[in-house]
């Protein structure tokens, strides 16, 4: 049995809580986190929950954090780390997209090639990537996290098949919208922006996250068991209740016609102006 975890991002949202419920079912878990200040606090919380776990800071775009990862001797790789940047593709700054794909995608994978080829000496090992709905749709004011989400989406694919031979298993976990803050704080970099305010399409203090979310309890759920090899699908997508809206959104490209609405504002756009941040799904 695989037991050495590593999980990124275990500073807050769901690699936090994964890490611990890994930890409650028996699994050695390194929790990393990307600063020091977390590590104490992580720490603390373990205790209180009644769990050992290791914490280690581990700053997926800095090549010496990733370097030192080598030396845990991981048989499963939860690539959790993540950040998102709200804004249109028109307006989010250059220096905000590079740290965008620094984070969701280059550091990752250079985590990632490291640990793998380590599985592939032993023969076994699982890696889980921790993409998103938006991964396999868009929306309006998330596309740079979404365009991050769809190389994960390639990345993973392709390694799945590429470490086939190898013995090692890939998955991928992909949640919509939950209410963890992640959304909510992702609209709320434009604040930060170096940039001509009066050169934006839009104006983001009049913006939201555009969804309703949910408790973040089923993704908690789902990741713990791909984790541990419990759930052996590739893709895993939270919640289900989203499984055929996301399908018809992927299938949609191939009817939409380029003068479709032109001059009119789509509704799925429309919903950033009407909603309020950390609105919960209505039971």
């Amino acid at each position: 049995m695989m037991k050495t975890v590593l999980i990124t991002g275990a500073g807050s949202g769901f690699g936090h809580e994964v890490a611990i419920r890994l930890a409650l079912k028996g699994f050695d878990v390194i929790a990393a986190v990307e600063i020091y200040a977390q590590v104490q606090t992580m720490k603390r919380e373990a205790a209180t929950r009644g769990v050992t776990l290791r914490v280690e800071k581990l700053d997926i775009t800095n090549e010496g954090d990733r370097t030192k990862a080598l030396a845990w001797n991981v048989e499963i790789l939860v690539n959790n780390a993540g950040v998102l940047e709200g804004g249109s593709v028109l307006d989010v700054p250059g220096s905000n997209m590079r740290h965008e794909f620094e984070v969701n995608v280059i550091g990752p994978l250079l985590l990632t090639q490291g640990i793998a080829k380590q599985m592939v000496k032993r023969g076994k090992g699982r890696i889980v990537w921790v993409s998103s709905r938006e991964g396999l749709n868009v929306n309006p004011f998330t596309g740079i996290y979404s365009a991050s989400k769809h190389a994960v989406e390639a990345i993973a694919e392709t390694m799945s098949l590429e470490l086939q031979e190898f013995g090692i298993e890939v998955a991928t976990i992909n949640p919509g919208p939950f209410l963890t803050g992640f959304n909510d704080r992702g609209f709320e970099t434009w604040k930060s922006w170096d940039d001509d305010p009066s050169d934006r399409l839009f104006d983001y203090s009049k913006l939201a996250f555009p969804r309703a979310q949910f408790d973040p309890e089923p993704v908690y759920a789902t990741m713990t068991k791909v984790a541990a090899g419990e759930i052996d699908t590739y893709r895993n997508l939270e919640p289900k209740s989203m499984t055929e809206e996301t399908k018809h959104l992927i299938e949609a490209p191939w009817n939409k016609k380029v003068r479709d609405g032109l001059g009119t504002r789509p509704a799925s756009l429309q919903k950033s102006y009407e909603m309020k941040p950390e609105t919960p799904v209505a039971r």
